[in-house]
């Protein structure tokens, strides 16, 4: 389930985590827990480190919320961020121990970014084109049956196929602007 938080919302949450207000901490982890492990087990593929990672940055986002800006993006954006961070790092240092070599680690760097980027894309898209995406892919529908489930014509079906399957065909293309800090 896709939460989209308005601006307020991630301004609010902030402050309440500067406050030190337990509470807060339990909703954003309630919210963004499964993206967090989710993102970690992408890059790392390993359920015990995606665990740890899901620690870390829960952690860090208690002890720094000041280090999330909302100017800079949502705060499910800085959360990813923080997230692939840690993941990232965690992996590096699984390769200077000798756990796996370089191109191993650039590899699974790459395609955890791109999953992640997918993931936002997805996320941040209208639901009109996530629907329709979902009756093609998910469930296997050609555009004709997608335009009946969706109760739109057969040229608008194929008009938001397309769209959303241009964006996300960015997701190949490169990270997007990094968001607000983290650990590093």
């Amino acid at each position: 389930m896709t939460y989209d938080a308005p601006p307020r919302w991630d301004r609010r949450m902030q402050q309440r985590l500067a406050h030190g207000e337990a509470a807060a901490l339990g909703e954003l982890y309630d919210r963004f827990a499964s993206l967090v492990h989710g993102l970690a087990h992408r890059v790392l593929d390993d359920e015990d480190a995606a665990d740890r990672v899901t620690r870390d940055v829960f952690g860090y986002v208690w002890e720094h919320p000041d280090a999330y800006d909302p100017r800079e993006g949502p705060l499910r954006s800085w959360i990813a961020d923080v997230t692939h961070r840690q993941a990232v790092a965690r992996l590096r240092q699984a390769e200077s121990d000798g756990e796996a070599g370089p191109e191993e680690i650039d590899e699974r760097v790459r395609a955890a970014s791109a999953a992640a980027r997918a993931d936002y894309i997805v996320t941040s898209m209208p639901a009109s084109l996530r629907e329709a995406l979902d009756l093609a892919y998910s469930r296997r529908l050609d555009y004709r049956k997608a335009a009946a489930g969706l109760g739109v014509t057969e040229d608008e079906a194929r008009r938001r196929l397309r769209l959303g399957l241009q964006l996300l065909s960015t997701a190949h293309q490169g990270p997007r602007r990094p968001v607000g800090g983290g650990p590093r």
